[in-house]
């Protein structure tokens, strides 16, 4: 494959880029420019270099949402992992049941005090794996 296109399909392409650009009335006109293709307006890249872009208008309160979810997940997966630890220690389950379970919500407590430090994505892998140690203790049940 050299990355080429077909001879004929490029004819096409260039007169619909020049017939665009005739159409164009808001671009500059630089008559020492050999590119047919509109170039941006300079008042655009004014408005994102003294940023006025729209994407940093909502990174705090994105941050502030993952904090809030990534606790909240952890403490109530905590607190599911010990009310199944207590419950399978007051029953006929073999010790390492009750056992997997406490790891496990000990894991997403963990969990939950990194992610309102704000080390979500840490949070979201220590959730999975207390899950995971949870799970495992239900498969030993």
């Amino acid at each position: 494959m050299s990355g080429r296109t077909d001879s004929d399909t490029q004819d096409g392409i260039r007169t619909d880029a020049i017939e665009a650009h005739d159409t164009d009335d808001d671009t500059d006109t630089d008559t020492g420019s050999t590119d047919d293709m509109p170039r941006p307006d300079p008042a655009d890249a004014d408005a994102d270099a003294d940023g006025d872009s729209g994407e940093d208008e909502y990174a705090g309160e994105d941050a502030r949402q993952a904090r809030w979810t990534a606790a909240g997940t952890g403490a109530l997966l905590t607190l599911a992992g010990l009310a199944a630890a207590l419950l399978r220690l007051t029953g006929p389950a073999p010790a390492l049941v009750p056992a997997a379970y406490a790891l496990g919500a000990a894991v997403c407590a963990l969990a939950a005090l990194l992610g309102s430090r704000g080390r979500t994505r840490r949070a979201l892998w220590l959730l999975i794996a207390g899950v995971m140690v949870m799970a495992v203790g239900d498969q030993l049940d």
